[in-house]
């Protein structure tokens, strides 16, 4: 059975977007308050200053960074087992909620988490990870039952959009919370972090109702006689032991793992570039509220551009515009630079992950979406382990190569600086990779693989 051509755009008559698309669409706006508030902005700072109070600063980091290490590769190793039996199952919805609800507890639960009392804070912030992390593979896996073919890339850029629109705005929120907890009627800025978490929890948990609700039930399968656990194990065996039927997949996994581990190193590392080149932390704040508000109609406009012009070159744009953007990282000088490139940023981030999102959907088969999803989230949980590796490296060498014989402080700040800049530049090489694999999956056949695959 033939696919429908990657490139093939005939967009649907229907203006109007029905309910089950806004129930989906609507998730996005409440989970990504997570990655906003508590992942990107008040978790770190607060778990360093606050949680691990007179703990010293360097373990502070590493247990953070352990914290991280372990959520994602729980939910990478399970995510593909998971999806499978969710698919044997007709459960999407269920796991979505469970993951969801478990995510959302434990941010709410951060709220009684005393000062110095950071095991506990770390214990609740890696399970809340999981379970953010783990929705979005079953949140991902339902994009191909409300969206047409036709409009899938609208869709899934509609769903970024209103991520970048829901968190940005709770996020907005937050922080004036924190800047003028009086005017809110809150004690001190300490409280109003506090009070932060309950709104992530609140408003996460809201908007998942709106989708469970909205989005209409998978229709219920016989169950296996086997355990769900091994019914899930001998799926992904299945699906590994077929590889070679759906090498496009392949090929286009393995170009997504570089780009967007690209992506990923950028938006990881971007706050900690800034402040090696002496900007302060307010700077940062507001460069990552740019990248959210501008990210709300970048992403719908880069929708449209895969609807109307092809969701191939859209990406390649994508992958253009990243690398530009990479290059005028390493050589910018002022801060005016670096809020011109969160705008950058902003225009490209979202469009790059939906229509990334919406193309791999057409890879796939539609009976096992949360299987195959799974593996999606598997290689996106594995991203941004090459690009900081290889940033640590080129800036190691950098100086080695660079430092003169007895430099002098004056040289050593120069060179520190200098050698910040060719790390930075290095991500440069997973863009290239990226694009080069990304070319070479499109000159595989499109055929549809659901006839061939269990």
């Amino acid at each position: 059975m033939v696919h429908h051509h990657l490139e093939e755009q005939n967009p649907s008559s229907r203006s109007s977007i029905k309910k089950d698309v806004w129930g989906w669409v609507l998730y996005d706006c409440g989970n990504s308050a997570f990655a906003t508030t508590v992942m990107a902005g008040f978790f770190p700072v607060f778990f360093k200053t606050y949680w691990s109070h007179e703990t010293d600063i360097n373990t502070s980091t590493a247990i953070l960074g352990f914290g991280n290490s372990l959520a994602s590769a729980f939910v990478a190793f399970t995510a593909p087992i998971l999806g499978a039996i969710a698919d044997k199952r007709a459960s999407k919805k269920l796991f979505l909620a469970f993951f969801t609800y478990l995510g959302s507890l434990m941010v709410l639960l951060l709220f009684f988490v005393g000062k110095g009392e950071w095991p506990f804070a770390i214990l609740l912030y890696a399970i809340a990870v999981v379970g953010f992390s783990g929705s979005n593979s079953f949140y991902d896996a339902l994009l191909p039952s409300v969206a047409a073919p036709d409009r899938i890339d609208y869709i899934s850029s509609l769903g970024y959009a209103m991520g970048y629109l829901g968190g940005g705005l709770l996020f907005a929120l937050n922080v004036l919370m924190t800047i003028m907890p009086s005017r809110f009627g809150l004690a001190s800025p300490e409280q109003a972090v506090r009070l932060s978490f309950v709104s992530v929890a609140v408003w996460w948990g809201f908007f998942t109702v709106l989708t469970l609700h909205w989005v209409p039930g998978e229709q219920r399968k016989k169950a296996p006689r086997s355990p769900a656990v091994l019914e899930g194990f001998r799926q992904i065996h299945s699906t590994l032991r077929k590889a070679k039927e759906f090498k496009p997949v392949l090929l286009f996994l393995i170009a997504y793992w570089f780009y967007i581990d690209g992506v990923d190193t950028i938006i990881r590392m971007a706050v900690d570039y800034g402040l090696s080149l002496g900007f302060r932390s307010t700077d940062l704040i507001i460069a990552l509220l740019i990248v959210q508000f501008i990210g709300f109609p970048a992403s719908l406009a880069f929708g449209k551009l895969g609807q109307r012009w092809g969701v191939r070159k859209a990406i390649f744009l994508g992958i253009y515009l990243y690398m530009g953007i990479t290059v005028w990282g390493a050589l910018m000088t002022r801060k005016d630079e670096f809020y011109l490139l969160a705008v950058l940023i902003g225009l490209v981030q979202g469009g790059i992950q939906a229509l990334s999102r919406s193309y791999y959907a057409r890879l796939i088969p539609k009976d096992r979406t949360a299987e195959f999803y799974g593996f999606y989230n598997m290689i996106g949980k594995f991203a941004a382990i090459l690009g900081p590796a290889l940033m640590g490296a080129t800036g190691l060498l950098a100086r080695r190569l660079l430092m003169p014989p007895g430099p002098t402080e004056q040289q050593r700040v120069h060179l520190a600086l200098l050698a910040s800049r060719c790390s930075i530049a290095s991500i440069l090489v997973l863009f290239i990779a990226g694009l080069l694999l990304f070319a070479l999956a499109g000159k595989e056949k499109s055929v549809s693989v659901q006839n061939n695959l269990p």
